[in-house]
């Protein structure tokens, strides 16, 4: 509430102060607009060069860098090595698996009898 109040207030007096001192407030626009623009338009040329330069390092890191197509085969023969070791890991666990259950059915059974 108080932040409304306080707003109004300087909305008014912002009014007054304009009908009273209105020929410097304009003489004070009109020097302030061209530093402004001075401003902004330094700022837009600065940051339209950074983008420029950003695009020029992305294109030399794409020529400097070529991918060799030995290692793509190397790649593979290892991916290729390490899915038949995963197979046989995986067979040995099953083994694993189904000696002890054997072991563990085998008590019952002779519990039974």
């Amino acid at each position: 509430m108080k932040t409304l109040i306080g707003g109004a207030v300087a909305a008014v007096l912002g009014l007054i102060g304009m009908a009273v001192w209105w020929k410097p407030f304009l003489q004070i626009l009109s020097g302030a607009i061209p530093f402004t623009l001075l401003l902004g338009g330094g700022l837009a040329l600065y940051l339209g060069f950074d983008e420029l330069k950003d695009t020029w390092k992305k294109d030399d890191t794409s020529f400097d860098t070529p991918v060799p197509s030995d290692d793509s085969e190397k790649y593979k023969g290892e991916i290729e090595d390490l899915k038949k070791e995963l197979e046989t890991l995986k067979e040995e666990k099953e083994t694993e698996t189904l000696k002890e259950e054997k072991e563990i059915e085998t008590p019952k059974e002779e519990e039974k009898d």
